[in-house]
Parts: structure tokens; C-alpha cells; sequence
């Protein structure tokens, strides 16, 4: 039995390393550094209201400027630099070890990138305010499918896919938030707490991911990472592209995967969803 608090841990974790310097993703400078040079002064404001796909950025070009971010970015934090800029009293006063807030760090980092490359918006208000539903929501997908933990992907590209939105949207946000998504969400975030709770964060973060030379000084190895930020940008990707059996198939992985969250208004969303599909 997985424990709730768990969960909460990871929440923590989150919050905490979205305040450290450098984590913080600012969408609207990141965007245009990645795209300005291959579009039009024009398009620049569609860009940053819209995401690259709305001013005609194809997904394969997305994609593939995605994976090459990945390489880039988990090389230049993959030795101590990210952790040597850290203010010495971070770790220490919200009790979380070091090693720990910078592994998250550099994940939410690259999350949140990857995120705003293919279309999502962003994480922070127009007061500069963090979106803590979104923390509890999105973000902790995100690292779900970081982490491998079954079921995530699948929930991710339900969620996400313009071929779901219409079924998702007829039902109550509230009811959908509660007997669906969030539900789910504390699961992936108890999963991943009691994978990296077990021992150390170090040989816990080992047990999911095949470490080549370990946690080295507190940095990560590129080959760790490098699979994490894949595993999220070919998630990101195939929701770009979703199909209708793959939406059934995505719905039955999160019912194997997850089957004691499953209850009436999960069916409601598959059959709402088909009879959209045989009209």
C-alpha cells in the first residue's frame, strides 16, 4: 500500500524547486530564442499568444528541435554547475536533500521547456504568480512520465490531445478534476515519492532509471536525464498526432494500470467520447 504522504513530498519537492534559481522557465523569452530566428517579426506575437504550432511550425520540426534541447540541456547540467549555484541555505531549510531539489530542478526545468515547445501555456500569471494547480496537475504528469510510471503517458495524451478535448469538455471541470485527473495525479506523485523516499534519493532515483556512473557530486549523468527528457518529448509528440485508437488504447492502459481510481464518470468520459465518434 503506497502512502498518501508520499505524495505530499513530492508536492514539496516541487514547490521548493521551482523556487531555486534557474528553474523558473520565463515562455515568453524561452519561445522567442527557440523560434524567433526561423520566423517572421509577425508572426512573433502569435508565437508567444498561441505556441509554435499555431504559426505553422510543423510537429516533426518541433519535435525535433525538442530532442535536440534535450541533448543541450541535460549536457550542461549534468556536472556540478547547476548545483554550485545554488544559495547554500536552500536544501537545508525546506529539510530536502541538495541532491534532490537539483535533480528535480534540472527535471522541471526541461519539463516546463518541452511543455511550452509544443503548445502548452504558461505555468506563472501575469503577475508572476505560480499556477499551484497546475504544480498538482500538469507538472507532476509530466515527471510521472519522466519517471516511467505506468500509466502516465497514457493520462497525459488523454488530457492533452485536441481528438479528447470535446469528450473531456462535456463533463463538468469539477467532476472531471476529481473522479478523473486528480485522482490519478496523487497516484503517479505517490508512485514516484515511494520510488525516491525507499533509501536515498540517489539509489532511488537508480531503481528507475539505469544510471551509467551514478549521482556523482551531486550532478546527474547525461544518459539519465537524456532517457527522462525523451520519454516526455515522445509523450508531448504523440499527442500532437493523436488518433482516435489511440485514444481507446490510452484509456484502457490507465484503467490496467490504475484500476481502484476507475469509477463511473471515467466510463462516462469513453462514452461520451464514442458517441462523438459515431455521429
Amino acid at each position: 500500500m503506497t502512502n498518501n504522504g508520499d505524495s505530499t513530498n513530492v508536492e514539496l519537492i516541487i514547490a521548493n524547486a521551482l523556487k531555486m534559481p534557474g528553474v523558473k522557465v520565463n515562455r515568453k523569452e524561452f519561445l522567442v530564442k527557440t523560434f524567433g530566428d526561423i520566423l517572421s517579426s509577425d508572426k512573433i506575437p502569435i508565437l508567444i499568444d498561441k505556441g509554435p504550432q499555431e504559426v505553422g511550425i510543423s510537429s516533426d520540426k518541433i519535435n525535433r528541435m525538442a530532442k535536440s534541447l534535450v541533448n543541450k540541456r541535460t549536457l550542461q547540467s549534468s556536472g556540478t554547475s547547476f548545483a554550485a549555484g545554488l544559495p547554500g541555505g536552500w536544501a537545508m531549510a525546506a529539510t530536502i536533500p541538495a541532491d534532490t531539489l537539483q535533480f528535480f530542478g534540472v527535471a522541471l526545468r526541461l519539463s516546463q521547456e518541452l511543455a511550452y515547445m509544443f503548445g502548452y501555456r504558461d505555468f506563472w500569471d501575469d503577475d508572476d504568480e505560480l499556477d499551484l494547480e497546475r504544480v498538482r496537475s500538469e507538472l507532476i504528469l509530466f515527471l510521472g512520465v519522466m519517471f516511467g510510471v505506468g500509466g502516465a503517458a497514457s493520462t497525459l495524451k488523454v488530457v492533452s490531445s485536441k481528438v479528447a478535448q470535446q469528450a473531456l469538455k462535456k463533463l463538468p471541470q469539477k467532476a472531471l478534476t476529481k473522479t478523473f485527473y486528480y485522482p490519478i495525479v496523487k497516484k503517479i506523485a505517490t508512485l514516484i515519492g515511494v520510488k525516491m523516499t525507499k533509501d536515498t534519493f540517489a539509489k532511488g532515483v537508480s531503481k528507475v532509471i539505469p544510471v551509467v556512473g551514478g549521482v556523482v557530486s551531486g550532478g546527474l549523468t547525461y544518459t539519465s536525464m537524456t532517457k527522462m527528457g525523451n520519454r516526455l518529448r515522445n509523450t508531448m509528440y504523440d499527442s500532437l498526432n493523436y488518433t482516435t485508437q489511440e485514444f481507446q488504447k490510452d484509456m484502457d492502459e490507465i484503467k490496467r494500470e490504475m484500476p481502484d481510481i476507475i469509477d463511473i464518470e471515467f466510463e462516462e468520459i469513453e462514452d461520451q467520447y464514442n458517441n462523438d465518434q459515431d455521429r
